[in-house]
């Protein structure tokens, strides 16, 4: 009995340290500090918006004129398109309005995002660097809002707030779930730095680039965690917006997962200091935010047979009354499309495809196997 109450127990803290806990003190302690002080509008200077892509180059032709119909002067901005691919086709000629300089170059062998970035990076000019992907958007002001939030000398780096598609739909887990994960940032910056930025929407100054390593899949987590451990804070800008009105489907996002969580893992095999609490400042974030929450699928099965076998010790009835109602709720979603049975289902698909990710994920950590970029 006392083993089996213990390992319910101990999954539980696993549980809820990363999901409910820090959350709620960074919150807290975020909150306790008070609003930033107000910032000065910066007159508008020459800025390179770098985009590494190997989208179609229609879609890319969409993007560039989103970025130049926003209210940062389109004389003022320098395009940088870095492509996975052949450049030619994205050297568009007829772009209105006109940006001060349209610049497309192929990324480096072997080829990839980071290898794109790399090339592009190495093509900017301009000391500000916003960065972003093919398929969101920006709010008009959004390239203004983080320019502002980089004067403060403090800064390397600074994260601008993505909003999903799948926030519209109320009863979506992941809309839920990323807006939650926004505050969380948002109190992380206030507090020190954001453990990671938003790929679609971020800023940081040319002079602290480093080139990235092949093969590299985070790109917005190797950035801000180097930035980190160089001595600079990276901030979050909750009022320079980017959306992606596209919906995911569980499948979908069990495939992002997979992607994001193999980064994650890549990223502590290849910057190990991240792990040391002496060189990482923010290291409590990094093992709350990150590093617990890959231990999710494992807590979950460890509360689950702490219950069990505790409810089996104490009375073997119990034990049996505990499976029936798992068995019942399973059945539930299964049959029952509509109401109470079609949220259980929703719901039940999302976390088993989290928890199915975590698992993959591992194991390509444990792998070594990077590769997981799908062409």
């Amino acid at each position: 009995m006392t083993f089996w109450i213990a390992l319910a127990l101990g999954s539980a803290l696993l549980l809820l340290i990363p999901w409910a806990l820090y959350p709620w003190i960074a919150l807290r302690l975020a909150a306790a500090r008070g609003a930033e002080p107000g910032r000065n509008q910066r007159p508008p200077e020459n800025v390179s918006v770098v985009l590494a892509t190997r989208e179609p180059p229609e879609a890319v032709r969409a993007r560039l004129a989103d970025l130049l119909a926003g209210t940062w002067p389109a004389s003022r901005l320098d395009l940088v398109v870095g492509v996975d691919g052949n450049a030619e086709p994205y050297r568009f000629a007829d772009l209105v309005p006109a940006p001060h300089r349209l610049v497309v170059v192929a990324g480096d062998a072997p080829g990839g995002k980071a290898s794109a970035l790399n090339a592009a990076m190495g093509a900017v000019t301009t000391e500000l660097v916003v960065c972003t992907d093919t398929q969101q958007r920006f709010a008009p002001d959004a390239i203004a809002r983080l320019v502002e939030a980089l004067d403060d000398p403090r800064f390397g780096a600074v994260s601008g707030a993505l909003r999903l598609g799948n926030e519209a739909i109320p009863e979506s887990l992941l809309g839920r779930y990323w807006s939650a994960e926004r505050r969380l940032r948002a109190a992380e910056a206030r507090l020190h730095s954001t453990v990671g930025v938003s790929g679609s929407i971020y800023a940081m100054r040319r002079s602290l680039w480093a080139p990235l390593p092949a093969g590299l899949i985070l790109d917005d987590l190797w950035i801000p965690m180097r930035l980190v451990l160089g001595g600079h804070r990276v901030g979050f800008e909750p009022s320079a917006e980017a959306s992606d009105i596209r919906t995911t489907t569980s499948g979908q996002e069990f495939e992002r997962k997979v992607r994001t969580l193999t980064g994650n893992l890549q990223l502590i095999a290849w910057m190990p200091a991240v792990l040391l609490p002496w060189r990482n400042p923010v290291w409590i974030q990094f093992v709350c935010h990150k590093l617990l929450r890959l231990a999710t699928p494992y807590a979950l099965a460890g509360l689950g047979l702490g219950v069990l076998g505790a409810a089996f010790a104490a009375r073997p009835g119990m034990g049996w009354a505990l499976v029936a109602a798992l068995l019942l709720l399973g059945f539930v979603a299964l049959v029952w499309r509509n109401g109470l049975g079609g949220r259980l289902r929703h719901g039940l698909e999302w976390v088993l495809s989290m928890q199915g990710a975590i698992l993959v994920a591992t194991w390509h950590g444990i792998r070594g196997e990077w590769n997981v970029w799908k062409r």
